[in-house]
């Protein structure tokens, strides 16, 4: 199977969090699964740590490559056709990150790992 981690769901893979279910934590370990963080991930983190949303993601700001390698994690670039994609998704959800995740999960047949309903409105697969 071919993930793509929510932004909370990357953080509490990071943080062993006991908020990211036992079937999500066991997908994204599986080594025969390919678990993938998108760029946009890592811009939230940025912008919501830098305004004060995220206090506790000071270190992964800085050192999120590093947390990725750790976690046996892939970057996904954000491509030009991603971007299309994500700006015309149709809807009111104005989340850009979310967006993003959207289109990237929908244009590489991944499945989102999150508990955001959001994903499944617009036929995106969703593990949690």
């Amino acid at each position: 199977m071919r993930l793509l981690l929510d932004t909370h769901a990357l953080l509490w893979w990071i943080f062993d969090s006991a908020d990211l279910p036992a079937t999500s934590r066991a997908a994204i370990a599986d080594a025969d699964n390919e678990a993938l963080v998108s760029s946009a991930s890592g811009w939230e983190i940025a912008t919501k740590h830098r305004l004060g949303k995220l206090p506790e993601a000071d270190d992964v700001v800085g050192r999120l490559p590093f947390y990725l390698r750790r976690g046996r994690l892939e970057g996904l670039p954000i491509s030009l056709e991603h971007a299309l994609a994500a700006g015309g998704l149709p809807g009111p959800h104005r989340d850009p990150f979310d967006r993003m995740l959207i289109a990237q999960a929908r244009l590489e047949e991944l499945t989102v790992v999150t508990r955001d309903r959001v994903f499944r409105d617009y036929g995106v697969p969703t593990l949690w």
